[in-house]
């Protein structure tokens, strides 16, 4: 009998798996723009323990171990910034990154008033592009990340987040 993954509010216990997970999951990444500096690779364990106790964040557990996490909060112009979505390389394509977009879009509307969803990705990220559009984000401009990258900047409002649910 296999187990069921669940998605739950992360935990300042957390913070070592979400790190470890996301160091793994962003080197495809990474390889796709041989950029093996872009910030999911060089953020440190107390950022992301900072991050895990001031943002939105949620987990994807199977069992004991955390198999995808992600991201949210809300930045100075009211928007919902959510980012660094990552799923555990074996267990991609299985629907686990929408339930944590689905997660983190519905604690941002209902617990912190978000009226708009932001994410970002890299230009050549087909696969998050894909999923992002899937749900409901549509692109909005491109910008550049502090390792150089290109990223396409996409959002949604709010109000749809019902119909992606």
């Amino acid at each position: 009998m296999g187990m069921s993954v669940t998605i739950s509010v992360a935990t300042e216990q957390d913070a070592e798996q979400i790190f470890k997970l996301q160091y793994l999951s962003f080197q495809s990444e990474a390889a796709l723009y041989g950029n093996y500096r872009i910030d999911p690779l060089v953020q440190t364990l107390e950022s992301v323990r900072q991050e895990v106790t001031s943002d939105c964040v949620f987990v994807a557990r199977l069992g004991e171990e955390v198999v995808g996490s992600v991201r949210g909060r809300i930045t100075e112009d009211g928007a919902a910034c959510i980012g660094k979505l990552c799923v555990h390389p074996r267990l991609q394509g299985h629907g686990i990154g929408a339930r944590l977009l689905r997660a983190a879009e519905g604690a941002l509307a209902q617990e912190r008033g978000a009226k708009r969803f932001r994410l970002h990705t890299g230009h050549r990220s087909e696969g998050n592009l894909r999923l992002y559009r899937r749900v409901g984000y549509q692109t909005v401009g491109t910008s550049r990340g502090a390792d150089g990258v290109e990223m396409i900047v996409l959002e949604k409002s709010a109000g749809t987040y019902a119909a992606t649910a």
